[in-house]
């Protein structure tokens, strides 16, 4: 039994406003059913394969969290070019008002 039929092919058209002629619902009746066919033989195949992202198992690599001490402020900013009240001085990009 084909998957689908001209009548439905037919309908089909006619939902999509497509004005086919005799011969090309026989001819697209006769493709799509063929790619219908196909379709269903892929998902039978691949029916029983878990859904996965990756091929890979993934999983996270993790450390411990210690604590360890940071820079002081002054060392942070010993290799500035310019410090402003223990902060980055950086030029101005934008207007006063924006």
């Amino acid at each position: 039994m084909p998957a689908i039929s001209r009548d439905e092919v037919a309908h089909l058209a006619r939902l999509s406003r497509l004005a086919l002629t005799e011969e090309e619902l026989d001819r697209y009746a006769g493709q799509l059913d063929s790619i219908l066919s196909h379709v269903q033989v892929i998902a039978e195949v691949a029916a029983d394969v878990p859904a996965t992202a990756s091929p890979n198992p993934t999983t996270n690599v993790t450390r411990p969290d210690t604590v360890v001490p940071g820079l002081a402020p002054e060392q942070a900013l010993s290799g500035a070019p310019a410090v402003e009240e223990q902060r980055f001085m950086v030029p101005q990009i934008l207007g006063e008002g924006e």
